[in-house]
C-alpha cells in the first residue's frame, strides 16, 4: 500500500511539472507572437523584379529580423494601393504621387511617410515613323497606360495637360503591366510606360523610338510610401520599423545587384532573365539614389517643396480642384536618419 501510495505521489508530481513546463512553452510562444507583427503593403503593382529587395524577406530577413511579418497586396495601379489603405485592407500603400494627389483632392486623410523614387520615372514612348516629338504630337492619338488608375496614367495627363490638351483629345487604351506588345503591334501610336518598362520592351526587339521623360516637364516622385492618418498615430514604432529594414534591403540590392537579380528569377513575376533582371535592377537602383537630399540624408529622404510643386502644378492644370497644402502631409519623423538623429 506505501509503495502505491509513493508511485501515484511521483506521477502527481510529474503531471504538475509536465503541466507547468507546457504552460512555460505556451507563454513563450505567446510571447513570441506578440513580438512578431503583421504589415500589410498595398502595391501599385504585381511583385516585379524592380521590387525584389521588398519580395526577398524569406531569405534576406530585413524584415523578419525587426519583427515584422511582411505581406504584400498587388494591385494595378497606384491608385488601386490608396484604395486598400483607405478601405482597411493594408497598413501601408506603394503609390505614386498622382494617385496621392487625387486621394487628397477628394478629402482623405494621408500621410506621406517615405520617397521611394525621388526622381520621376515616367515616360511616353512612340515608335519613329508616328513621328510623335512633343506632346502637341499626341493630339488625335490611341495611347496605351497599364492601367487607368496608374502613375502611367497620371503622368500621362500632365504631359498632354502641359500641351493644353486633355483626356478628350486621345484615346486612352489599358495595355497591362509593363505591355510594349500594342506598341510594337501599332495597336496603339504612344504607349505611357517607365523606364524599366521600356528597358525590357527593347530587349523583347523593341524598334527604335522616340521617348518623352515626364521629368523635363514635372520632376516630382516616382513612387512614395503612404499610410492614413490613423495608421501614422496608431503605428508610429512598427511604421519606424518597416522603413528601417526598407531601406536597409534597398541598400543591400543597391550593393548586392547580381544577387538580387538572381533571387529575382524566384520571387518575381517578370524574373526569369537574370540579365534582364540586372538591367531593371540597376535602373531602379539609379532612381533610389539620384537626388541631393538622398546623398546628404540617405534613403528615403522627403522634400516637401517638390511634392508642393507636384500638387500645385495638377491644380493648375485642372488635373485635381483644390489647393493642397503638403506640409500637412508629409511626415519625416519616421525616416531612419531621423531615428538616428533623435538616438
Amino acid at each position: 500500500m506505501k509503495s502505491k501510495i509513493m508511485l501515484m505521489g511521483l506521477l502527481f508530481l510529474i503531471a504538475i511539472i509536465t503541466s507547468a513546463c507546457g504552460a512555460k512553452e505556451e507563454a513563450t510562444r505567446e510571447a513570441g507572437s506578440e513580438k512578431i507583427q503583421q504589415v500589410r503593403v498595398a502595391n501599385w503593382s504585381k511583385p516585379i523584379t524592380e521590387q525584389t529587395n521588398l519580395l526577398v524577406d524569406e531569405k534576406k530577413h530585413f524584415f523578419k529580423d525587426k519583427g515584422l511579418d511582411v505581406s504584400i497586396i498587388p494591385g494595378e495601379g497606384g491608385g488601386d494601393a490608396i484604395k486598400n489603405i483607405v478601405s482597411g485592407q493594408a497598413d501601408i500603400a506603394f503609390t505614386d504621387p498622382g494617385s496621392l494627389f487625387f486621394a487628397l483632392d477628394k478629402g482623405e486623410k494621408l500621410k506621406v511617410i517615405y520617397n521611394i523614387y525621388p526622381q520621376n520615372v515616367f515616360n511616353i514612348v512612340s515608335l519613329k515613323d508616328k513621328k510623335i516629338n512633343k506632346p502637341q504630337d499626341l493630339k488625335g492619338k490611341t495611347i496605351g497606360v497599364y492601367s487607368l488608375t496608374s502613375g502611367t496614367r497620371q503622368n500621362l495627363l500632365v504631359l498632354l495637360h502641359q500641351a493644353g490638351l486633355s483626356e478628350n483629345d486621345v484615346k486612352i487604351v489599358e495595355t497591362g503591366l509593363l505591355n510594349f506588345a500594342p506598341l510594337m503591334q501599332g495597336k496603339v501610336d504612344a504607349t505611357a510606360a517607365t523606364d524599366t518598362g521600356l528597358a525590357v520592351a527593347k530587349q523583347k526587339g523593341l524598334d527604335e523610338v522616340n521617348v518623352m521623360e515626364v521629368k523635363d516637364y514635372l520632376n516630382v516622385p516616382s513612387d512614395v510610401f503612404v499610410v492614413t492618418e490613423k495608421t501614422y498615430d496608431e503605428k508610429k514604432d512598427v511604421l519606424k520599423e518597416f522603413l528601417e529594414a526598407y531601406s536597409s534591403s534597398a541598400q543591400w540590392m543597391i550593393k548586392n545587384p547580381e544577387e538580387a537579380a538572381k533571387l529575382a528569377s524566384e520571387y518575381a513575376i517578370d524574373g526569369k532573365d537574370e540579365q534582364q533582371n540586372l538591367k531593371i535592377i540597376n535602373l531602379r537602383n539609379i532612381s533610389s539614389v539620384s537626388s541631393e537630399g538622398t546623398d546628404s540624408k540617405g534613403l528615403g529622404v522627403l522634400d516637401t517643396s517638390v511634392l508642393q510643386k507636384g500638387a500645385d502644378t495638377y491644380q493648375q492644370l485642372g488635373l485635381i480642384k483644390n489647393s493642397i497644402d503638403m506640409k500637412e502631409a508629409v511626415r519625416d519623423d519616421l525616416l531612419p536618419n531621423k531615428t538616428e538623429e533623435k538616438k
